[in-house]
């Protein structure tokens, strides 16, 4: 009888070990790098183009792409929504269920004419946000965003550099994600649908 409680007990730890395993073998797996409670750009409060205040609850439910940059950026912004852009069209129904959102760094010269018609050449359901010259100070600092107006620059054509990286919410308002710069509309897409809770191809 104690050898056959042994070998059942053997057998059970063995059983729950192998469930374990099992249980994190189903963790989900990103191309992108986890924030695991990350404890910074939990929320903002910025003005969409038509001057009306914004907050990730307007999202609740999709998932939220979030990337700081400005309208006259030559190379890193028209990267970055052209990619997103992309994602979308590789997301196909499912594309619905997210929301590209394009901070800018420059409310000085990007105005909410300029919001509303830059990011959505890029895709039509893009937006764009902005707050005043103070607040977007405040605002980049939450959410550990570097930018700076270029020294080589001139008052009227200045270029600014700002850092790259895109945020990704779930559905349920949490920062979950920090994409690069050089990831791949088609890593990107399969993280998004694995926070939406589809299937990855």
């Amino acid at each position: 009888m104690a050898r056959f409680l042994s070998g059942l007990g053997a057998l059970l730890l063995a059983a729950g070990l192998l469930a374990g395993c099992q249980q994190q073998a189903q963790a989900p797996r990103f191309h992108a790098t986890v924030l695991d409670n990350p404890g910074f750009a939990e929320d903002f409060r910025l003005q969409d183009p038509d001057g009306k205040e914004r907050s990730l609850a307007d999202w609740r439910g999709k998932v939220v792409l979030l990337f700081f940059g400005y309208t006259q950026c030559p190379d890193v912004c028209p990267t970055a929504l052209s990619r997103a852009a992309r994602v979308m069209e590789l997301l196909g129904a499912d594309a619905d269920r997210v929301q590209v959102l394009f901070v800018t760094v420059d409310p000085a010269r990007d105005t909410a004419e300029l919001l509303k018609e830059y990011p959505t050449a890029f895709h039509p359901s893009f937006l764009g946000l902005r707050t005043s010259v103070e607040k977007t100070a405040e605002v980049a600092k939450q959410f550990r965003v570097f930018y700076r107006i270029n020294p080589g620059s001139t008052p009227s054509t200045y270029t600014i550099d700002h850092s790259v990286t895109t945020y990704a919410y779930d559905p349920q308002g949490k920062l979950r994600l920090a994409i690069g710069h050089d990831a791949t509309a088609e890593a990107v897409a399969e993280d998004i649908r694995t926070l939406l809770g589809s299937r990855v191809e």
